[in-house]
């Protein structure tokens, strides 16, 4: 079941009948999850990427390999790209990209900790990006990142 967060933030993205897409790496798919189990929500939801590996970040969706080694796989910069190619691959009013640490053994140090996640939206072309540190367990951090974006998307749209 999603959250009450994402259902009202699902509301209104279809009340005002706008659709959105997601790219996924560290939340692997679960933003996307958590938006499908809305009722009617295939009047909004059109689909989603998980690009965890950087492999697929740069072979699928074209982010630039040295972007992704300058700034490393988890930063606000991939994370923007993400979202702006992504708009190639679906026509929505609202794309979103999520990239993140929820667990050690990634680009970790101490300015950016396990539980730092990003997100990059766009919202009918008006870029927003996101940064914070959750923490937990890789879940509590994923569904945290879910609810916080839902949170973005609802003051966004309702502003």
């Amino acid at each position: 079941m999603a959250s009450k967060i994402v259902f009202e933030c699902a509301k209104i993205l279809m009340d005002k009948k706008l659709t959105i897409a997601f790219a996924e790496s560290a939340t692997a798919g679960r933003l996307s999850a958590e938006f499908s189990l809305v009722p009617n929500c295939g009047g909004m939801l059109k689909g989603g990427i998980v690009c965890y590996d950087a492999c697929i970040k740069q072979d699928v969706l074209g982010v630039p390999q040295e972007l992704v080694e300058t700034y490393t796989p988890e930063s606000a910069e991939v994370t923007r790209e993400l979202a702006q190619r992504l708009q190639d691959f679906m026509k929505t009013d609202i794309q979103v990209a999520v990239t993140g640490l929820t667990m050690p053994g990634g680009s970790e140090t101490p300015e950016k900790p396990v539980g730092t996640m990003f997100v990059h939206a766009i919202i009918k072309g008006k870029p927003i990006a996101l940064r914070e540190v959750y923490q937990g367990s890789p879940e509590e951090i994923v569904l945290q990142t879910v609810d916080r974006l839902a949170q973005l998307l609802i003051d966004e749209l309702n502003s």
